[in-house]
């Protein structure tokens, strides 16, 4: 069944609500917005989400959060049966099935409720559609990923504006925060150096150039930051190396402690990951390095496009928004390109504080 908005699911009861994203950090990120939505909408509203190790510990804690259903991939089918029983003492008004892939539609046919709403059957991949009750009306344009999941509130009469993440930090903190800071004596700007995928990193030896740049022309303190996966490790050897002003390192602080370094930076660098939509949710202006994927549907969400280096499109191509990726591109993304950027911030954003306290 599809929802028409302002019909069908118009006054849907919001008591329980459940979620079921499991994936990346970003997604993560995208998915706050819905849930501060509903809870501007009933406050009352309990709201448990299905969601992996890795997200989890971003949003663990956050006030609109009430309970987090962990799926651990790692456990194989032993993932599946833990939900099932997991879910199965919980009956929901509402799930919001809001990734496409098979794996999320198993899970949602786990839960107990009368309206599971998901994609409709154009952007279901692997069938989803087969496991939602009602479906989001088709949309023919394409959008952002965080405008795509806006469509599920549109679909229940929930008004998305304005748009929170409140993703942090927290007063408890802060105090981590200003102990992290306190030995640096100059503005910070924090560098994703890695992703999840190697066709969205950029070349570790030209972070090395940029380092050195923001330290000597820009009087920034480069803090290299992310997890310590063998990629993330291999770039920060190669800049280690390569920079004749070698930066900080965070690398491993965790999520949450990743929060209160992108808040405290005055300056944020990132290819299309995590922390780039954590930065924007921050209000921290963040240069992206966009070249694999679609920076129309997973850059940064309204804000500091004048910061996007758009390696994706070729010079005066007017390209659609899509889920095509574009191997190959990041390399095209040149030290200069980053630096005018840099620039750009400089004379544009510069001015304001980092909310470290």
């Amino acid at each position: 069944m599809s929802a028409s908005p302002g019909t069908a699911l118009t006054g849907t009861p919001l008591g329980r609500v459940g979620i079921v994203m499991m994936s990346a950090v970003g997604d993560a990120v995208h998915v706050l917005p819905v849930i501060n939505a509903i809870k501007r909408r009933q406050a009352d509203a309990h709201i448990t989400w299905v969601l992996q190790p890795g997200p989890a510990s971003l949003v663990r804690g956050h006030r609109h959060v009430d309970e987090i259903v962990l799926f651990e991939r790692h456990k194989g089918r032993r993932a599946f049966t833990d939900v099932k029983r997991e879910l199965a003492q919980r009956p929901f008004d509402v799930v919001l099935n809001l990734q496409v892939y098979f794996k999320a539609g198993i899970v949602t046919s786990f839960t107990r409720s009368p309206i599971k709403l998901g994609f409709d059957k154009a952007r279901a991949r692997d069938l989803n559609w087969l496991f939602t009750t009602h479906r989001i009306p088709p949309h023919p344009v394409g959008q952002h990923v965080q405008d795509q999941y806006f469509e599920f509130l549109q679909a229940l009469g929930v008004p998305h504006e304005p748009v929170e993440w409140h993703v942090g930090p927290t007063e408890q903190e802060r105090e981590w925060q200003r102990e992290f800071f306190a030995s640096i004596d100059r503005p910070t700007a924090a560098i994703v150096i890695a992703t999840s995928k190697a066709e969205k990193d950029w070349l570790p030896e030209r972070w090395a150039q940029v380092v050195d740049a923001l330290y000597t022309d820009f009087g920034l303190q480069p803090v290299l930051v992310g997890g310590r996966s063998t990629r993330e490790l291999a770039a920060e050897a190669v800049i280690m190396e390569k920079a004749r002003h070698r930066p900080m390192s965070a690398l491993g602080s965790g999520l949450r402690n990743l929060v209160s370094i992108l808040d405290g930076s005055a300056l944020v660098l990132a290819p299309d990951t995590g922390p780039l939509h954590i930065a924007v949710a921050l209000e921290r202006p963040v240069i992206s390095l966009v070249g694999y994927t679609n920076p129309r549907r997973t850059g940064p969400y309204r804000a500091y496009h004048d910061l996007l280096i758009d390696a994706y499109g070729d010079a005066g191509e007017d390209y659609p928004v899509s889920m095509e990726n574009r191997p190959g591109r990041m390399p095209l993304i040149t030290v200069d390109d980053v630096l005018t950027k840099v620039e750009h911030w400089q004379r544009t954003y510069s001015a304001l504080p980092p909310s470290q306290p």
